[in-house]
């Protein structure tokens, strides 16, 4: 079987790029698998151009296109050669492609792949998928829209793929979904919550040595538990990523954000210096003066956050938020971005500072890089190490943006 995969957006994509791969098996032999995101407009129109390029390089390849952005605009793939869109809803479904096939006007058999280029098979780590869908209402995301209702995995099947990736030789696990937080099984009336999947798993799974979570929404009630458990067990990176996404109460309140500054900062306390902390924030919210970017401004400072992925805010069609009035100049939205990368680069830099000497358990990547459990780069001095590899490393100093470091 040669089916290549290519996923937009989020880490839930990979994951389900793998599961369909597997599924098509013995269906068709050779096709390209495209997961579309349709977070940013920015973001379809680079799925678009990509699938187009792909189908220009292999003019006899099949080219399935699913994902966020080909299910809420098929019509950007529609014209594309040899491209069958699969809506979300059916992308897990194994007789849509079969029926999709049975529509094509070539000879599906005779498929051949001439270029690929991807990077996704040279992960160190593993990412399990525990949930799907979302159930809030933030005025801002088109992704609820498309993924539908919370739909939590059970825990069996989490344990399975776990199992599965310390076989395939991935010590280092992290927990994925559209709302991780959301996590949520009641089985024979016994109730299942996100932390409790991170408490099972790290007992049942002895193999694993390093277990992280994607992005995680600040609101939830397993967030305290989480950082609790951070605390008392080694094995469990101390960083979180937030879905923040302001500062600002007033823009968490016309967002629909189910926390404000308050709890924010009350997670860092919790924390008590012990996890580090980064975040998503949308710059240029309708409505966000300068007065209120500057509360979010305030907010990571005292946050200390050491990483952020800012980006301008892009009215997405069928949201609140793209017919609110007082919307913000896109030029102004960028600066804003770079302002707040700038300041989470200092609040870095401090950080790393005072890394310096300690020793930390690190996840080995390509080329003697590798991560450590703040999720931050760090470049091994010495002899080669195998990725994938988990091991002692003494940080020794700093070089730009990046720790050096010793095996010890």
């Amino acid at each position: 079987m040669n089916i290549k995969t290519l996923s937009f957006g989020c880490r839930l994509n990979a994951l389900e790029c793998e599961k369909i791969s597997a599924m098509l098996s013995g269906v068709i032999d050779t096709a390209i698998l495209v997961n579309t995101c349709s977070v940013t407009g920015e973001a379809e129109r680079q799925c678009a151009q990509t699938v187009r390029r792909l189908s220009r390089e292999n003019p006899n390849a099949v080219i399935f296109v699913t994902g966020c952005g080909a299910t809420r605009n098929p019509k950007l793939f529609a014209d594309i050669p040899h491209a069958f869109v699969i809506d979300n809803a059916d992308k897990m479904n194994l007789q849509s492609y079969i029926d999709a096939l049975k529509t094509a006007d070539f000879d599906v058999a005779e498929s051949k792949i001439d270029i690929f280029k991807s990077n996704e098979d040279k992960l160190s780590k593993k990412f399990i998928r525990v949930q799907n869908g979302c159930n809030h209402d933030c005025t801002y995301c088109v992704t609820r829209l498309l993924r539908g209702p919370n739909v939590s995995y059970p825990y069996e099947e989490i344990l399975e793929d776990a199992r599965a990736a310390i076989e395939a030789g991935f010590y280092e696990l992290v927990l994925t979904g559209v709302d991780t937080a959301s996590y949520l099984r009641r089985d024979n009336e016994k109730l299942t919550l996100l932390a409790d999947v991170c408490k099972k798993l790290l007992d049942d799974v002895p193999g694993m040595q390093h277990l992280r979570l994607s992005s995680i929404d600040p609101a939830s009630p397993e967030v305290p538990k989480i950082i609790e458990l951070m605390k008392n067990d080694a094995r469990f990176m101390p960083h979180l990523h937030l879905s923040m996404q302001s500062g600002s109460d007033t823009i968490l309140n016309l967002m629909r954000r189910r926390h404000d500054s308050k709890k924010l900062l009350e997670l860092v306390k919790l924390a008590d210096g012990k996890i580090s902390f980064s975040a998503d924030i949308i710059c240029g919210f309708p409505g966000e003066t300068e007065e209120l970017f500057n509360e979010t401004v305030n907010v990571i400072r005292e946050m200390k956050l050491i990483n952020v992925h800012a980006f301008p805010f892009s009215p997405r069609p069928g949201t609140v938020a793209a017919e609110l009035p007082n919307q913000v100049n896109r030029a102004v939205s960028k600066k804003r971005v770079k302002i707040l990368y700038d300041i989470v680069a200092q609040n870095r830099a401090e950080f790393m500072q005072n890394q310096i000497g300690k020793t930390v358990s690190v996840l080995v990547e390509e080329n003697n890089t590798g991560r450590t459990p703040d999720d931050l780069g760090i470049k091994i001095d010495g002899t080669p190490i195998s990725n994938k590899t988990i091991c002692n490393v003494k940080i020794t100093g700093m070089e730009n943006d990046t720790f050096t470091g010793l095996r010890v």
